[in-house]
């Protein structure tokens, strides 16, 4: 900087990811998540330009989950640098589809049919902060839950779901807004025309939510899924795991064990399928403005404002 010069500091609108399993080498799946481990996730997506998070609870035991947001809840009332980053927690299943493919990486004992009696249990212990909960329209119970999830103030997702297109009708009426990660949690080969991505994607009500790390899809899909929706009905997320923020390695989300190599795909030793990603919301914003052609501004819009406004969250400034 020469002499008389003025330094001149702009700023942006933080990113906020509203699918995070972990970051940073930190599991937020794990039952005894610790004060230190949070805050040091918390600090490393701080670095990544990411202020707000939805922490992202997957299936598991009803009572498991039961414990695991009251662990989340003791640290960010311990923590004011937890509690400000944790802006609501996203609930991904137990109530998605059993079937193979369309499950995922999801542990199939856990699944099960969805209950609002158990989301008031799950959500009493996450003191009203769910905000948004993934599930498959295709359970008969699922729009009479949706309809309650939604009338106490929480949003719902359509994921891992093989749907006819009549219950995804159902799930719309009922209340529904986003697809989770569209176009992953389906099965390797699907008919080419009749299968769950176009039924999704054909649907202008819902808010496709897109992984953009350039392996869940490839950038050419995702540019066509991209143009294939409204303005502003396709935002994005990293759905990473705590390989994320980290190097190449093992990691667990959940009781699973995952491996990441150097192509910094998170699979199961032995498998193909992916479980979660390893991105970070900074690396996103870059892939989308390179792989769909946009503004700067335009990009971090759909990682940030756009998705802030989604929700109805305030997003706090930063350096950029």
């Amino acid at each position: 900087m020469l002499p008389g010069q003025i330094l001149r500091v702009t700023f942006v609108k933080s990113l906020l990811d509203i699918q995070v399993n972990g970051f940073a080498g930190v599991d937020f799946q794990s039952p005894h998540l610790a004060l230190e481990d949070m805050e040091r996730a918390v600090a490393a997506l701080a670095r990544h330009g990411t202020l707000r998070i939805f922490p992202t609870l997957i299936t598991d035991d009803i009572e498991s989950l039961r414990l695991k947001f009251e662990n989340l809840e003791r640290l960010r009332a311990k923590s004011q640098a937890i509690s400000e980053a944790a802006c609501g927690y996203h609930l991904e299943g137990p109530w998605i589809s059993p079937e193979p493919g369309y499950r995922g990486a999801h542990e199939l004992r856990w699944v099960r049919p969805p209950s609002i009696e158990d989301f008031d249990i799950l959500q009493k212990a996450a003191n009203g902060h769910i905000r948004l909960v993934t599930l498959a329209p295709e359970w008969s119970e699922s729009p009479t839950i949706i309809r309650e999830i939604v009338s106490r103030g929480a949003s719902v997702s359509l994921g891992h779901t093989n749907a006819s297109e009549s219950q995804v009708n159902a799930a719309i009426d009922a209340g529904a807004s986003f697809c989770t990660h569209l176009g992953n949690g389906v099965p390797q080969t699907l008919h080419r025309h009749d299968n769950i991505i176009q039924r999704l994607l054909a649907r202008d009500e819902l808010t496709a939510f897109l992984i953009p790390d350039g392996i869940h899809l490839p950038p050419p899909v995702l540019k066509n899924f991209f143009r294939a929706k409204p303005d502003r009905r396709v935002l994005f997320t990293t759905d990473c795991i705590s390989a994320a923020g980290a190097p190449p390695g093992r990691y667990r989300l959940a009781g699973t064990k995952l491996k990441v190599g150097a192509d910094r795909i998170v699979r199961k030793p032995g498998e193909t399928c992916f479980a979660g990603s390893s991105l970070a919301p900074d690396e996103g914003v870059e892939n989308i403005q390179r792989w769909l052609g946009l503004q700067p501004e335009n990009a971090r819009a759909l990682f940030s404002t756009h998705v802030a406004h989604a929700f109805g969250i305030d997003l706090p400034d930063i350096k950029s």
